[in-house]
């Protein structure tokens, strides 16, 4: 065909055609009707070869709610604009007092005044408190908008002035606030964690999931509570945002509410200047099954868009791309006239309805409460799917020509004091001229319209909100009767450390009390674990139950997916499974119920991809186990170095309030795990933990007869094995894995006649928090008698050698160094791993058995107590190369 033919003109009458009788099976078979023959219709095309290029997935650049079926707006807009403008003005007063008193703490304001509207729609229709019957909402709202919520709690009487002039300053007398939702900092009031991008929206998927478990599981009556989380158009960059949305709909989450406030700019310029972010994200979340609900557009251009009968207004929408509308909001409202109608004479005359004023002021359907409202209901009331709200703003939203809209506006932090009062006078704000300009707060008087209307309708919405209430029961430990078994050793069974682990997990979860409370979860390693014979035991959870026959029926450990499965496994996906932790581990404030969760992984793949989200799991105080699986460098053979973690207990040392454990044997396991159900559910202490577990087999040892054995253990080291013989005195400590080297090490040293003694050191890292918080009392109470730590205890009175040798870097043994007798050498796997076999590997490493008999043997000579020729004729038969490279340094 001839370019030059206008294949639309051509085809006008057809396509009108085509409508007519859309607009027919419409009228004569609703909505239902319609999409049946589309879907039809798309059929046919695709069965024909015809490729539909376009993006099917887009719905035009309009709102999704029609006009004419949006619900009617309940409140009283006037009164809402008003107590709306005084949460901004506070808000900005909180960061401008906070940059007048010169502490450069820093603080954000155009966050909030883009989601302001949309956040008092919600706090006044919306967002449900807990209440006799109904579990309260979830609100998580975008980190940089804390201020406006801030605010908020001030009006309601929750927060006082004292305590907003003392924004981001936490340590100043009578409190302070932090800059974001930590619920760590204000536990009675943030209800999660919500300051590093990203990762709101997995918390609040798997918050939404974990909520649907315990529906179906039994344990919670599903009263319509839902999970509200905002979070910003360039967060949703964030791989992972989009990269878990489709368990959200996979799982028919229709208690979740995902708020995209789209004010089309990151932290430096525009999300998409030369795009559309809405109609990306409406593809994305439309292509994973989400509902999308467009809230582009304000009321001021409904009589626009029902006029624009030949689609010219429409169109033009359709081409301009966000940078053209970010340019647009800072215009005057003869120039933004001009970029709109562009020489196009029916926009011009529609335009030219609008005064330069109106055109200025129309509004985004961001800042439209009415257009809010209708959305939010239409969420609310959403059955079978999640939905994704796609709210168009405006940055810096009344801060005035120096920041709306513009690439600055994230960085504006100061207003000058014209800058100032002009704000408080668009607020309408009653301050004196020179209270504008100082920032003073303002605070209605608690009769008028405004503060009663605040009140009332928080109190029709059962309270207030954010709130984090703990209500939870406590829970007994399990008793030494409960895991005999673990305490009595296997003979000459060998089991790995991963094993027991396993069945001390299907041991709990036949217990009376506890089990119904045990939550296994697991990425998709759950065969690599041992974990299997829990299939057929406890289920996998999945919302559909199994409709379908598993290939593996006939075996003992088939794979059995249930409704009320009480195993999580979660696929490849080690950010959803820690967000299932974070869920699990929270449950006990957010649900009341206290929940106690295993988290197993490979340890190399815990703390290296998910750190960031195990200490947004220590902010929100979450309780529970952590287990790092196939732990250790040398211990996973021949994997090699994306598998071995040799550092996962430096990383976990970082997190405050997680007890970290290398527990060697399986009663070492059976006291940690029971006395940290102990501190977590019976003491409500606000801690969680971190266990590595291997898969190397050995015999398993029966508790030996020490005193203070489980005191020791708790604290991080014991004597498991003291030395008879008269000889020079070594002493090795070791954990893990490697204490079957050190056991080596330690026969044959015995065998060359000395003295060795097995100090199992379940964890460096508690030893050291000790010591340290011994020593800064001893520091700060030099008058006092000096506390002694336990490693001072266990070690001060001993004489000899000393050689501590782990599966982790010596960084870890290290972190004991100064509290212990001289001479102390580390042994450890610092460097990167090597596919190879264990032995090899051990070699390579230089933690064998061998490497600590030389270690040990190195000390003694530089004691005097052997000679050099005994030294190296020793040498020789352990086989020791003296000249290889460092491994640290390969």
């Amino acid at each position: 065909m001839n370019d030059a033919v206008n294949i639309p003109e051509l085809l006008q009458d057809d396509k009108q055609d085509w409508c007519e009788s859309i607009d027919y099976i419409l009228n004569a078979f609703g909505e239902d009707g319609v999409r049946e023959i589309l879907r039809g219709v798309q059929d046919h095309v695709l069965s024909r070869g015809v490729i539909l290029g376009e993006a099917t997935l887009n719905t035009p650049y309009v709102n999704t709610i029609p006009t004419a079926r949006q619900a009617l707006f309940p409140g009283d807009v006037e009164i809402e604009k008003r107590i709306e403008n005084i949460i901004r003005w506070n808000a900005m007063c909180m960061v401008l007092k906070a940059q007048d008193a010169g502490t450069g703490v820093g603080g954000h304001i155009a966050t909030y005044t883009s989601a302001a509207t949309m956040l008092e729609v919600g706090f006044n229709h919306f967002f449900r408190a807990r209440s006799e019957n109904y579990g309260g909402d979830t609100v998580l709202v975008q980190p940089h908008a804390a201020p406006g919520v801030y605010a908020r709690a001030f009006l309601e009487g929750r927060l006082s002035e004292q305590i907003l002039n003392n924004f981001r300053r936490e340590l100043s007398d009578g409190g302070g606030l932090p800059s974001y939702p930590h619920p760590r900092s204000l536990p009675d009031f943030w209800q999660m964690p919500n300051a590093s991008m990203g990762l709101s929206t997995p918390s609040a998927i798997y918050q939404a999931r974990f909520a649907k478990y315990l529906e179906n599981r039994g344990l919670k009556t599903d009263n319509g509570e839902k999970i509200w989380c905002f979070i910003g158009d360039g967060e949703a960059d964030e791989p992972e945002v989009l990269g878990t949305v489709n368990i959200a709909a996979r799982e028919n989450l229709d208690n979740l509410i995902l708020v995209v406030n789209c004010n089309l700019q990151r932290l430096d310029g525009p999300v998409r200047g030369n795009g559309k972010v809405i109609q990306e994200l409406e593809r994305s979340f439309r292509g994973a099954d989400w509902n999308v609900i467009k809230v582009i557009w304000g009321s001021g251009w409904d009589g626009l868009l029902a006029g624009d009968q030949e689609g010219h207004l429409r169109r033009r929408m359709e081409e301009c791309v966000d940078g053209d509308y970010q340019y647009f909001s800072i215009l005057p409202g003869d120039v933004q006239r001009e970029h709109w109608v562009e020489n196009n004479p029916a926009l011009r005359a529609m335009m030219n309805s609008l005064t330069d004023d109106e055109v200025k002021t129309i509004k985004r359907g961001g800042q439209d409460p009415k257009k809010i409202y209708a959305a939010f209901d239409q969420a609310s009331k959403s059955r079978g799917k999640p939905t994704v709200i796609l709210v168009k703003t405006v940055k810096g939203d009344g801060m005035g020509v120096a920041a709306q809209g513009r690439n600055t506006a994230h960085q504006k932090k100061n207003l000058d004091s014209e800058e100032r009062l002009l704000c408080a006078r668009n607020y309408g704000i009653p301050l004196s001229d020179e209270q504008a300009k100082r920032a003073d707060f303002y605070l209605p008087p608690q009769d008028s319209p405004e503060m009663k209307y605040l009140q009332a309708r928080r109190e029709a919405l059962q309270g207030y909100l954010p709130s984090r209430l703990v209500d939870c029961p406590r829970l007994e430990a399990p008793s030494l009767d409960d895991l005999a078994e673990f305490l009595k050793g296997t003979g000459n069974r060998e089991v790995s450390t991963t094993m027991v682990t396993v069945r001390i997990m299907s041991r709990l979860l036949k217990h009376k009390s506890l089990g119904k409370y045990i939550v296994p979860i697991v990425p998709d390693e759950a065969r690599t674990f041992g974990m299997d014979g829990l299939f057929a035991q406890a289920g996998i959870y999945s919302p559909h139950g199994q409709n379908y026959t598993p290939v593996d029926r006939e075996s003992l450990t088939y794979y059995r997916e249930s409704k009320d499965g009480q195993i999580l496994q979660e696929g490849i996906c080690e950010a959803g499974a820690i967000a299932s932790f974070m869920a699990a581990g929270s449950a006990y404030a957010v649900h009341g119920l206290p929940m106690i969760p295993f988290y197993i992984f490979y340890s190399m793949f815990g703390f290296q991809r998910v750190g960031d989200m195990i200490w947004a799991c220590g902010d929100m105080m979450c309780k529970g186990f952590l287990l790092g699986g196939t732990a250790g460098r040398t211990t996973l053979n021949g994997e090699g170095l994306q598998h071995q973690d040799g550092h996962s207990h430096i990383l976990a040392s970082t997190v405050p309030n997680m007890k970290s454990y290398d527990p060697a044997f399986g009663f070492e396991l059976a006291f940690i795990i029971r006395d940290g159900i102990r501190r977590m559910y019976s003491l409500n202490e606000n801690i969680f933990y971190y266990l590595t577990v291997y898969n190397e087999n050995h015999a398993m040892p029966a508790m030996p007869e020490t005193d203070n054995l489980e005191q020791g253990i708790i604290q991080g080291g014991y004597c498991f094995k003291r030395s008879t013989s008269n000889g020079e005195q070594i002493h090795l400590l070791s954990s893990g894995s490697i204490m079957q080297q050190a056991l080596a090490a330690a026969e044959k040293l015995e065998s060359l006649g000395f003295a060795a003694s097995i100090w199992s050191i379940t964890s460096f890292t508690e030893l050291s928090r000790e010591a340290e918080a011994c020593e800064r009392w001893n520091r700060l109470h030099p008058e006092a008698e000096a506390k002694e730590s336990h490693v001072q205890r266990l070690f001060g009175k001993e004489s000899g050698v000393f050689v501590a040798a782990t599966d982790y870097m010596k960084a870890l043994p290290n972190l004991i160094a100064k509290w212990m007798p001289a001479p102390y050498v580390v042994l450890g796997t610092d460097g990167y791993g090597l596919s190879e076999a264990r032995p090899e590997l051990r070699r390579y490493f230089e933690v064998s058995s061998e490497y600590i008999v030389h270690a040990s043997l190195t000390s003694l000579y530089k004691r005097g107590e052997i000679s050099l020729p005994r030294l190296n004729e020793l040498t020789v038969e352990l086989n020791i190369e003296a000249d290889k490279a460092d491994p640290a340094q390969r």
